[in-house]
């Protein structure tokens, strides 16, 4: 899979482990920035990032701010963009398998190098489980929040 990865100020210093882990996994990163530790705002990036999902340029995106909040805020305005915070492996691979969640969000202040890695690893090692049989309960919720999407 291709995998965008985005972040701002916040996120910086996880960003090269994040793009490592990509790899490791056998995935292959889209590096949209930032490159620096300069101050930037996060919704532009998270809007690069989105925008690449949405255009089928990335099947999935891994953002990272400061807390994982506002970027995560941010991505979730866009269409097709089903981005959630995640701290723990159990809810980055459940987010993919129950809820067909396409983008992960961290908090660069919040988790270390260590945790990144894993979280990536959960994330991207996960498929979504509503078209597997006896997956129906999953495919009717993901199917409700389309409807949502699609009314706002």
């Amino acid at each position: 899979m291709k995998i965008a990865v985005a972040c701002d100020h916040g996120g910086f210093p996880l960003k090269e482990t994040i793009l490592a882990a990509v790899r490791a996994a056998g995935h292959e990163p889209i590096d949209l920035g930032t490159n620096s530790a300069e101050p930037v705002d996060f919704p532009d990036f998270a809007e690069k990032l989105g925008r690449a999902i949405q255009k089928g340029e990335a099947e999935r995106g891994i953002l990272v701010c400061g807390s994982g909040v506002g970027a995560c805020i941010a991505a979730n305005k866009m269409k097709g963009v089903w981005a959630a915070i995640c701290h723990d492996t159990y809810s980055a691979a459940q987010g993919v398998e129950h809820d067909n969640m396409n983008v992960l969000c961290l908090g660069g202040r919040v988790i270390g190098v260590e945790l990144a890695s894993s979280l990536v690893k959960a994330f991207l090692g996960a498929r979504y489980l509503g078209n597997d049989t006896g997956g129906e309960r999953f495919a009717r919720r993901v199917g409700k929040i389309s409807a949502l999407e699609k009314k706002t």
